[in-house]
């Protein structure tokens, strides 16, 4: 894997921790109202569905190379 997909991939990683620790910290100060903490998660979980298909279509043009557990087997 080339420099620019590992960099989006983490970036992407990132961008959900920083959205789950969003979610963590809505649901602790606004006891009242859940509205900021459900948008923080529902972003989390579109960046996380983005991701795996993004990931998905990479490896399918190629851009990825997966490999297994023992890649020297076929």
């Amino acid at each position: 894997m080339e420099l620019l997909p590992k960099l989006f991939v983490i970036l992407m990683l990132l961008g959900i921790v920083g959205s789950l620790g969003s979610g963590l910290f809505y649901l602790v100060r606004d006891r009242d109202s859940t509205d900021r903490t459900a948008r923080a998660l529902t972003i989390r979980i579109l960046l996380s569905v983005f991701l795996f298909g993004m990931l998905m279509l990479g490896i399918f043009t190629g851009v990825i190379e997966p490999h297994g557990v023992n890649p020297n087997i076929r």
